[in-house]
């Protein structure tokens, strides 16, 4: 039975809980600086990392997208290798993360530092803290986020974006004990950073494993699959729920269940009925739009919309999302055409 109306961090926190709701809470990841020219106005003649330090200019632009398109949920305007030179490591955006000296061997990772996020970082509480007060008298909610150490380790290794990551590959292969001390330190590194997170403010965590869909199911059971399960582990989950994200993740998804977060965030290459009875009460599930689907008229998109909240029927829970970041240049009226159908979601659709 359907909850009476409620607030939207009452709903997103419910959802994510598996406890009954009124409809669907919507949020979009990547809320900003892809499609809103607020942002570009905001950004404009600052190096990435500089702008992601401006706890001004972050808590401005993760404001954004609440003003403008009607999201449910802020999330931090951060980036998940924002620890990371903490660790001392050399990083530029150009415009993905570029490492200087890309890590190749166990003495580069003996090097390697596990810091204390709030004397390396301090800006990001600062942001979520900021961000928390500016929320408090709507009652919206408040994310944070981490990249998994999977998916921090390829681009450490490769020293850059890749389509498959050969350089991981082969360190998969040829040298696992490095990896799996490498894995070892960036899972204490991201558990340190989204607990800061939470301390600070962040009422739900969202961690982000965008490349761990490469793997086979055998390979993500060895290498992947044991961190999820030790960040679920450590994580004060009572105090704020963890979402996990693995992009591509179709044949994976019996194993990500595995990890026990609170909510399995699937793309749009997933059946969302079919997850929902493979998930059972064992997770809410998040998702699923195709992004350019965006692009669409209104008309499809809010059909899509009702689509997918009915196809999300039996799941425990379900937060509407796209199935990944907004793409660029993806019309503003989409956006706001997509967050208008979720929340105009009637109880009897659900």
């Amino acid at each position: 039975m359907a909850a009476a109306s409620l607030d939207p961090t009452e709903r997103l926190l419910r959802a994510c809980r598996g406890e009954p709701v009124d409809r669907p809470p919507v949020w979009l990841m990547r809320q900003a600086g892809r499609y809103l020219p607020e942002y570009r106005a905001v950004r404009e003649g600052l190096p990435f990392l500089d702008f992601c330090g401006d706890v001004e200019k972050a808590v401005e632009v993760s404001l954004q997208p609440l003003r403008r398109v009607g999201t449910e949920a802020v999330i931090v305007f951060s980036d998940i290798f924002v620890p990371i030179p903490g660790m001392g490591v050399s990083v530029e955006f150009a415009p993905g993360p570029v490492v200087a000296e890309p890590i190749r061997s166990r003495s580069q990772v003996e090097n390697l530092r596990v810091p204390d996020p709030r004397e390396t970082v301090p800006f990001v509480f600062e942001i979520l803290r900021t961000l928390r007060r500016e929320l408090a008298d709507v009652r919206v909610p408040l994310l944070g986020f981490a990249g998994a150490p999977f998916t921090l380790a390829a681009y450490l290794v490769e020293g850059h974006g890749s389509s498959d990551f050969p350089v991981l590959q082969r360190m998969i292969a040829e040298e696992p004990a490095t990896l799996r001390a490498l894995l070892a330190k960036l899972t204490d590194l991201v558990v340190a950073h989204l607990e800061a997170q939470v301390e600070a403010g962040a009422q739900v965590v969202q961690l982000f494993d965008t490349w761990a869909g490469l793997l086979s199911p055998e390979l993500y059971r060895e290498w992947v699959l044991p961190t999820h399960r030790e960040i679920v582990a450590k994580l004060p989950r009572a105090q704020a729920p963890l979402v996990l994200y693995v992009r591509d993740s179709s044949h994976l998804l019996d194993l990500v269940l595995e990890s026990g977060a609170d909510v399995i965030s699937v793309d749009w290459r997933v059946d969302l009925a079919d997850a929902a009875r493979r998930a059972a009460g064992r997770a809410s599930l998040q998702g699923n739009l195709d992004p350019g689907l965006l692009f669409a008229p209104p008309e499809l998109i809010a059909e899509r919309v009702r689509e997918a909240a009915a196809a999300a029927r039996g799941a425990r829970g379900h937060v509407l999302n796209l199935g990944h970041g907004v793409l660029p240049g993806t019309p503003v009226e989409g956006v706001c055409a997509f967050t208008e159908a979720a929340r105009s979601i009637g109880e009897g659709e659900l």
